[in-house]
């Protein structure tokens, strides 16, 4: 099928690749659905829902039928475009959506039973018997949808991010966008050119017309040279920008090495965040189908496809022929057929004044009702003056005029114009600020006067620029645009498809309006029509079109739906470049994770960091025996826990402490140098963000401790403090949590261990309890805290991290020798629960600081952020899910965190529910089961009964409420 003397291919370069085993040659410059075509292959996928037959309809990214499977094993592409996907020698590529082989799809039997899957069958047809659904119903569809699928495997691609800032992006590589270019380039603008395809030229590439006196191909590679010249134009090939966003940023995805066979050395894709200043929009136009009968088989395409195969790829994609046209742009089509040498069996057009524009057989005032031949188009029916004809054919071009690619402009939830000249619609004024559409997308057809529409556009972008534009010429061309029909489906028997990819039919659409979906965002919704990969490119302008007739409304009165992006589709990985394997999840080791590891220490994630559960000693069998051991040894003795992935926040300046006033519920002012102070910290909408400790180390110098969980959010949360609530103090932060390594030592003998260590000896009256200051451990500067997580008598003690690994095993030795060791955070959480100390699992974001029982920590004396809101109704008083802690009292005594708390009586059902577990564990000091939760006007309820239920693990105890705080409630111990 292939036509010498055409395309742009290089034919002293074959490419040898595979099509579902079989394999097939081509040329380097085609396209999978190209050289196929070349092959006689028509025949490419199966559609979603009935498995029809599909063949290539398009030659471009809106490709809704030809969509195959790339590449092998783990390195499976699935969804990607045959008519987008350039051959490489050795690339193998596979047929989707069916069962069995291609041409005999067993799948295919739905195609049998049109009126069982209509629109919605799911919602009327999948309802009873109820238990059907999950046993029966919902695996057998799984099974079924979808269209591609991955491996299954982690994706061994490479893939990248990238950034890039310009004067003007031009989007779009045709006509416009070759003129816009040129044109801001001449002016010493910075120009980012940017088109999907692997050449620039868009439809010039697709026609034989002439500009200034050259063929368009010619034309096209003259400017490409001339912008390459200018020095700053930057040309991106295979770049489709995929969305627009605030503030002049559009998303870029560029396919780098997908064209290529296996190169270890280059990503498949980069995905790029382009900031332009402006930006003009030359994405062309989308050329639409005609719905009529039956019009969906292999060799039924569109009119401008069609002279895209044949003059870019030198293809003819049938040997017989025959055009459905509403408008005069498909008639050049037959014109290039016919010089080409290739029969065009006729020309049909629904205008009964259509006049033919070369020698063909025209039948004007005609249409296409009904066509035949499963596997490839055999013949077609032809309704003329009231009669019936058949034609026989393998190829219908079809077209029903064309639509501005106006997607990217509603990106930012503008709605298109609709404009009856071209029956379609064009983009909004100021749509997206700083974006100016031009040429196809903006309804102007012609090529002369889409060159000039490149200029203009240039123009008014560099006018924003402060830019002064030169001089350009516009070259001459073809000012011809061609009359067009509204035509959008044909009556007659058989179904007739607008949704190729999701098999929806104008039935569907009709059904929709009969039972009341009569917005084009439910119709969308009930039918599927648009959701299919190509997003309604191809569909959505007819089936809002045929909606408006069945409702009895205009076309701009039922609109369109929403365009959201992307534009096409990207991969994930793609767009999180950089975030796969320990990209995704980073390991963060402290300093200690070493001499952790070697004592065989399970490791837990704790946010990005991994801390130890527990240090097993010999004989031990289970984590509880060495978690209850740990504890005892604390309560006893001493133990060493690395508290180092803490949130650490060096504040300095004159304003820090009026700062630090700002940003807690307490006052830190009034704090003196030496001392250490618990801080609470507020959300703006009066909810609990974080806790934790602040020393201040001298008038001017603060060092925050925040939760593990919280510690980038608080940082975050006081930069944007800093810079747009506070602007006016004087006060620098900056996170030092690397910096330093930083111990607990908890325990009765915490004092005997820390002077065995420190060059100066410390007593409880120059530490007492919430003491810090400078320390020096065997000549090294460090940093001592007197405060507890434990309600032991307690410190931690902070040197630099190279310091880390080294101090670890000098203390966890100096504790050994003392009856004491190391301890994980299993019984970290035991030691914290019994003292009844919160952590993230009880501010989790949903609670204030009147529900942990600490709302007199709200300073009535001085503002801090979230203090107003806190006080807002229904954030305090008794109806409010209170801290408590929770004892087991029945025949049961396990508890478990996520269980839910009822009265003993109630039946457990949702509105019973009177609140919640957050925190258990085994307390061997105690000897029993302990929970921490929130229970309805709890603080009033201590000393009564409640149930607790997990129905997730068939768990019910019956449970004394009572204080949080269980073991050592004067805290004796720790001030001791």
């Amino acid at each position: 099928m292939r036509i010498e003397g055409k395309g742009l291919i290089d034919r002293a370069r074959p490419v040898r690749f595979r099509f579902d085993g079989v394999s097939y040659g081509g040329f380097e410059g085609d396209t999978v659905a190209s050289a196929l075509l070349a092959n006689g292959v028509r025949l490419m996928g199966r559609s979603f829902k009935y498995h029809r037959p599909r063949g290539v309809l398009t030659a471009g990214s809106e490709e809704p039928n030809a969509l195959m499977e790339i590449g092998t094993g783990a390195a499976r592409t699935p969804n990607v475009r045959a008519t987008m996907q350039e051959i490489y020698q050795g690339l193998e590529a596979r047929s989707q959506n069916r069962v069995g082989p291609l041409h005999r799809d067993l799948l295919s039997i739905n195609d049998l039973f049109p009126g069982a899957l209509s629109a919605g069958f799911y919602y009327k047809t999948f309802m009873w018997p109820r238990a059907f659904w999950e046993k029966l119903y919902e695996p057998v569809i799984r099974r079924a949808a979808g269209l591609g699928a991955l491996s299954g495997q982690p994706d061994p691609g490479r893939y990248e991010k990238a950034f890039a800032h310009c004067d003007l992006l031009v989007i779009g590589a045709g006509p416009t966008g070759l003129m816009a270019a040129l044109t801001a380039a001449r002016a010493g603008a910075d120009v980012i050119l940017a088109d999907e395809n692997a050449r620039l030229g868009g439809r010039l590439l697709s026609e034989t017309e002439e500009i200034d006196g050259r063929p368009a191909m010619q034309w096209v590679a003259d400017m490409l040279d001339l912008l390459r010249d200018t020095g700053n134009v930057r040309i991106m090939a295979r770049t489709t920008i995929t969305g627009a966003y605030d503030g002049g940023t559009y998303g870029a995805l560029e396919r780098v090495g997908q064209h290529r066979p296996e190169t270890p050395d280059l990503p498949l894709e980069c995905f790029w965040r382009i900031h332009a200043r402006q930006a003009v929009l030359a994405a062309g136009a989308l050329e639409r189908p005609l719905a009529f009968p039956m019009n969906d088989r292999p060799g039924i395409m569109l009119a401008g496809a069609v002279r895209t195969y044949l003059n870019r790829y030198g293809v003819a994609p049938g040997r017989d022929i025959t055009l459905f046209a509403c408008n005069d742009d498909a008639h050049r089509t037959a014109l290039d057929l016919i010089e080409a040498g290739i029969r065009v069996a006729a020309v049909i057009d629904s205008r009964a004044d259509a006049t033919a524009q070369g020698d063909y057989r025209l039948l004007a005032g005609a249409q296409v009702i009904h066509s035949k031949g499963r596997r490839a188009l055999r013949e077609i029916t032809v309704r003329h003056k009231g009669m019936q004809d058949t034609i026989l054919t393998d190829c219908l071009a079809m077209s029903g005029g064309w639509n501005p690619s106006v997607h990217l402009t509603c990106h930012m939830n503008a709605r298109p114009v609709w404009d009856d000249r071209i029956k379609g619609f064009v983009p909004a004024p100021g749509a997206v600020p700083g974006l100016t559409p031009a040429g196809a997308c903006a309804g102007i057809y012609a090529t002369h006067a889409c060159l000039a529409s490149g200029v203009e556009a240039a123009k008014t972008a560099l006018k924003a620029l402060g830019k002064s534009a030169p001089r350009v010429a516009v070259p001459a061309a073809s000012d011809q645009t061609g009359a067009v029909q509204a035509l959008w489906y044909v009556e007659g028997k058989g179904r007739a498809w607008l949704d190729f990819a999701n098999d929806v039919t104008t039935k569907d659409i009709r059904l929709a309006a009969r039972e009341n979906f009569r917005s084009v965002e439910h119709m969308k919704r009930y039918t599927t029509q648009g959701m299919a990969p190509d997003q309604g490119k191809n569909s959505n302008i007819a089936a809002l079109a045929l909606l408006a007739d069945t409702t009895g409304r205009g076309i701009a009165e039922t609109g369109t739906t929403t365009y959201r992006p992307p534009y096409v589709p990207v991969s994930i990985s793609a767009m999180a470049a950089g975030a796969g394997g320990k990209g995704f999840a980073p390991e963060r080791f402290t300093t200690s994770h070493a001499a952790t590891v070697a004592r065989e220490a399970p490791m837990i994630e704790a946010e990005l960091w991994y801390r130890p559960g527990y240090f097993p000693a010999r004989g031990e069998t289970t984590w509880r025996q060495s978690c209850d051991r740990e504890v005892a040894m604390v309560r006893d003795a001493v133990g060493i826990c690395d508290v180092s992935t803490l949130g650490k926040i060096d504040i300095q300046g004159p304003d820090a402490a009026a700062f630090l006033d700002f940003v807690y519920t307490n006052t830190f002012s009034t704090l003196k140098p030496g001392r250490v102070r618990y801080g609470l910290m507020l959300r703006e909408d009066g909810h609990v963000m974080d806790d934790g400790t602040t020393a201040r180390l001298s008038d001017t110098h603060f060092v925050m401790t925040t939760t593990t969980a919280a510690a980038g959010q608080v940082m975050t949360h006081l930069d944007f403090v800093h810079q747009a609530l506070r602007p006016d103090l004087d006060v620098r932060f900056i996170s030092v949590t690397e910096h330093w390594a930083q111990f607990a030592i908890a325990g009765p003998r915490s004092r005997d261990l820390l002077n065995s260590l420190l060059d100066t000896p410390i007593d409880g009256e120059s530490w007492p309890f919430m003491a810090c200051g400078p320390v020096s451990v065997h000549g090294v500067a460090g940093r001592l805290f007197r405060i507890s997580f434990s309600g032991e008598h307690a410190y931690e003690i902070a040197v630099p991290a190279r310091y880390g690994d080294a101090l670890f095993r000098d203390l966890v030795a100096r504790a050994e020798t003392l009856g004491g060791g190391p301890y994980g955070m299993e019984a970290l959480n035991v030691l914290r629960i019994e003292k009844g100390f919160i952590t993230h699992a009880e501010i989790h974001g949903r609670v204030t600081a009147f529900d942990i029982g600490m709302e007199r920590m709200i300073s009535p004396g001085k503002d801090c952020i979230g203090k107003t809101a806190a006080m807002r109704a229904g954030l305090t008083g008794p109806e409010r899910e209170q801290l408590v802690g929770l004892k087991p009292v029945g025949t049961v005594k396990q508890l478990t965190s996520g269980a839910h708390l009822f009265e003993p009586d109630a039946e457990p059902v949702r509105v019973n529910d009177l609140g919640y577990v957050t925190s258990v564990c085994f307390s061997p000091t105690l000897g029993t089961y302990l929970g921490l939760g929130f229970l309805k006007n709890g603080r009033a309820r201590h000393g009564e009964t409640v149930k607790h239920v997990d129905h997730l693990r068939g768990v019910e105890t019956l449970c004394e409420v009572c204080d949080p705080v269980f073991f050592d409630a004067e805290g004796a111990r720790v001030r001791g």
